[in-house]
């Protein structure tokens, strides 16, 4: 898909961070784009900064309130959005949560609550709009994370939904494909959003340690990086070179990148 002119773009968490950073980019290259998220008053100061991005006076800019994790609810509004816009051509799977944490001090309903949102609201969208993509194809990307294929001290929650997200996905592209709808997973480690900031109030040092090796990304890269990754229909997106060399190192000598993170833990422990 290498002209997005008036092709339809639906971003569920598009009202701030990497959701709200592509849906500026999908607009600026001429994608009539929808956001979805759960407050109302974010998402009409989003769609001002998206209106503002659009390539012209010819791109649709919408939004809709919606919990992802609330099934019930994402069948009606997507229902709507097809009917205003038309079926996604992209389907940008970006709303999520992480609160961090040591795991005795993750309840159960945070726990459930965290899958509810990273996972089923993933399961939620894809399921309301699929029938509809595969009558024409398209290309579904999945928001995962760094914490997707290491598993990182804190985030047991986490990185429990968001494991769970890249073998859906891969299933998920396997089922597509003959349709002509293509599936992928966008890995970002650490990017400068409000739920980064969020994160960061119940995060222990020891996650603050190891998660500082991956440095920190900016929304707008990690947004331009998937847009590539799209147009090169690539499975798993990772920007960045550290987050790339991670899964390298990570695929082929795991035990190295489990000693990193046991000095970077005992570190802070032995303090």
């Amino acid at each position: 898909m290498t002209d997005l002119y008036k092709k339809n773009v639906f971003i569920t968490g598009g009202s701030s961070g990497i959701g709200l950073s592509a849906a500026k980019q999908f607009a600026a290259l001429g994608a009539n784009t929808i956001i979805f998220s759960r407050k109302q008053a974010m998402l009409e100061k989003a769609v001002k900064e998206i209106t503002s991005a659009k390539k012209d006076d010819n791109v649709l800019i919408e939004s809709m309130p919606l919990d992802v994790s609330d099934n019930e609810m994402t069948v009606n509004v997507m229902e709507k959005a097809v009917k205003k816009i038309g079926a996604p051509d992209v389907l940008i799977n970006s709303a999520g949560r992480s609160r961090p944490d040591y795991f005795e001090n993750i309840t159960c309903e945070q726990f459930e609550e965290t899958l509810k949102v990273n996972l089923f609201g993933v399961r939620n969208t894809i399921a309301a709009l699929l029938p509809y993509m595969k009558k024409n194809g398209g290309h579904i990307i999945n928001v995962s994370s760094v914490a997707g294929f290491v598993g990182v001290f804190g985030f047991t929650d986490y990185s429990a939904s968001k494991f769970g997200l890249m073998g859906f996905s891969e299933s998920l592209r396997s089922e597509c494909k003959k349709f002509g709808v293509l599936v992928s997973v966008l890995c970002p480690p650490d990017t400068d959003t409000p739920m980064l900031e969020a994160e960061n109030a119940t995060k222990p040092d020891e996650t603050k340690a190891v998660s500082e090796t991956g440095g920190l990304l900016q929304p707008d890269y990690v947004a331009k990086v998937m847009i590539k990754g799209i147009g090169k229909k690539r499975f798993i997106i990772i920007p960045g070179f550290m987050g790339k060399a991670t899964y390298i190192v990570k695929r082929l000598f795991p035990g190295i990148i489990e000693a990193i993170m046991d000095w970077d833990i005992k570190k802070v422990q032995s303090r």
